[in-house]
């Protein structure tokens, strides 16, 4: 006996504006707010799905904006979808591929709410669709950005003190190289064996730059050396892999599976960051995590700062992968001054819990959310410098 049909109804999406606990400095740009694209599909047995597509720094980081996000949405991806049969989210998605170029960050917001749609619909979570758990947490990485190494160092500190993260990551690159070494190397002398240090460049480095800074890394204990160089130049990061005074993480020079590919074969990296959005949605990054173990790659759980519903389709993902060597950096909703769950997610033990209920296992707050819309007559858009 054939399955009923259940069709796409109707899909919504939303900027919602959220203002961070305090700046976050990037190489490309100084973040005090993050807006979420939130998306809702809504299905005919009534179910409905939610995903994120969330950027970091506007257009200075990448080729998607939170504006075009929802735009593309709206005017070209909803109107293929609507009528197409939601219990079949991986042939919608093919579909999407198969018309609409880029885009990686808008298809991974409709992958994950037709995924998380699927899962409730099985009464399962969103994990079980991926293969199933291996572990019910996801250790996670803090990021220092303030840029200021004392307010760094304290922020270390009361992580520590407070259980909740023992890995740090700073953000540097936007100062000459020099001042970027040294307050690197305070905050790893100030932390001693209590607390893992690395570093993201998010590209700003020349190979030169890298390769000085590694050697100093080395010496003072430094653990990971994020995309140093363009991400255009994988023949750079070979390179420095091959040099291995730090291990080398590719990011940015991950944007899906061709890349995984082409990197892992002229061994381009020590490390993976595996980012859902940046592969253009769930079954992009598994496959990056694939290529990744086939060639003895370390993996990553990377982040764009998502919110809580990005955060938890990632943690879900990553929480089938086995081993991951470098634990993950899902802190984003920490980062934000506002929560947008009923129940917050549990951060503890310096690990993300993840839940047992269905699809993506998180109930929104639906009232907050349109508070914070950013076309709402109560919402306040709070701009990033």
């Amino acid at each position: 006996m054939p399955f009923p049909f259940i069709g796409i109804e109707k899909i919504e999406t939303m900027l919602v504006d959220v203002p961070t606990i305090r700046p976050h400095r990037l190489s490309v740009a100084t973040m005090n707010c993050q807006t979420l694209v939130i998306v809702r599909v809504t299905c005919t047995d009534g179910i409905v799905g939610c995903g994120e597509g969330t950027t970091i720094g506007g257009l200075a980081y990448g080729e998607e904006s939170p504006e075009s996000i929802k735009t593309n949405i709206d005017t070209y991806f909803t109107p293929l979808l609507k009528g197409m049969d939601a219990s079949r989210p991986g042939a919608a998605m093919a579909k999407m591929r198969d018309c609409f170029q880029g885009n990686r960050f808008a298809k991974c917001a409709l992958e994950t709410a037709l995924f998380d749609a699927q899962a409730q619909r099985l009464n399962v979570p969103l994990s079980e669709l991926f293969g199933g758990r291996v572990t019910d947490r996801v250790d996670v990485a803090w990021t220092l950005a303030s840029g200021e190494t004392g307010r760094d160092i304290d922020e270390a500190e009361q992580m520590l003190d407070r259980r909740r993260h023992r890995v740090f990551k700073l953000k540097i690159g936007a100062r000459a190289l020099a001042d970027d070494v040294a307050h690197v190397i305070a905050i790893k002398q100030a932390l001693g064996d209590r607390g893992e240090v690395r570093v993201d460049i998010n590209q700003a480095w020349s190979e030169s730059d890298a390769v000085w800074a590694a050697r100093r890394f080395a010496d003072a204990g430094i653990g990971l050396i994020e995309q140093p160089v363009a991400a255009s130049d994988h023949a750079g990061l070979a390179r420095l892999t091959k040099l291995a005074h730090v291990p080398i993480m590719a990011d940015e020079a991950l944007r899906g599976p061709g890349d995984a590919f082409a990197l892992a074969s002229t061994r381009a990296a020590h490390v993976f960051a595996v980012k859902i959005a940046q592969s253009g949605g769930l079954m992009g990054a598994a496959s990056v995590a694939s290529i990744a173990r086939a060639a003895h790659i370390d993996l990553y759980g990377g982040t764009m700062l998502e919110g809580a519903i990005g955060t938890m389709a990632s943690a879900q993902l990553f929480s089938t992968f086995g081993e991951m060597r470098w634990g993950t950096e899902l802190f984003g909703p920490l980062l934000l001054t506002e929560d947008i769950l009923i129940e917050p997610l549990r951060y503890e033990n310096f690990a993300l819990h993840l839940p047992q209920g269905p699809g993506l296992g998180i109930a929104l707050d639906w009232e907050r959310i349109e508070r914070l819309r950013r076309d709402s007559k109560r919402g306040a858009f709070v701009a990033m410098n």
